[in-house]
């Protein structure tokens, strides 16, 4: 009998943005994943550095909803806990998400974490053949549950994009799904 392979602990992240600006986001979801098992969710509404909301449309949230929220900065520290010891970040079109993240950090003035990030679009495509890629399109395909636009609902969905991949024998650092740069 084969000894059962490691299971990464990784992370999935979504945010929300408020504006084109990628230090705008207005929240954020991240499922923690130990042991092939969600172990912490998180969702938090953020109070962007404007209230200039072009988004609305897509996600629904308004600057009346933030504007008594904390800031990204004074956010970080629950985000951080909520990522944990990540081996990764998973996101769906991650250089959106990485971008975000890394803005936000610059705008509070916070390193930005060293994790690699794992897109599950690219994931999605070499591991299933799934064209087009939109999240809900995943998600119909594999029977993910999904409240698009809502930043826990993508999270975890993502998480569970990464779980049926790792089920497949996919590994990070493999071919398929690499780290986005």
């Amino acid at each position: 009998m084969r000894p059962a392979a490691h299971l990464p602990c990784f992370a999935a992240i979504d945010f929300e943005t408020a504006d084109q600006g990628s230090d705008s986001a207005c929240a954020v979801g991240v499922v923690r994943v130990e042991d092939g098992r969600v172990a912490a969710r998180l969702s938090l509404l953020i109070r962007p550095p404007r209230q200039n909301f072009l988004f609305t449309y897509i996600h629904g949230i308004t600057w009346t909803q933030v504007s008594q929220e904390p800031g990204f900065g004074e956010l970080w520290p629950k985000i951080r806990e909520a990522i944990g010891a990540a081996e990764f970040l998973a996101a769906h079109n991650a250089s959106f998400d990485r971008r975000v993240l890394e803005a936000c950090c610059r705008a509070a003035g916070l390193p930005s974490p060293p994790h690699e990030f794992v897109c599950t679009v690219q994931l999605a495509r070499r591991t299933w053949s799934i064209y087009p890629t939109r999240l809900p399109l995943v998600c119909d395909h594999l029977g993910i549950k999904l409240n698009h636009h809502e930043a826990l609902s993508d999270a975890e969905a993502c998480a569970h994009i990464v779980l049926a991949a790792l089920k497949t024998g996919w590994r990070p650092g493999a071919a398929a799904g690499a780290p986005a740069s």
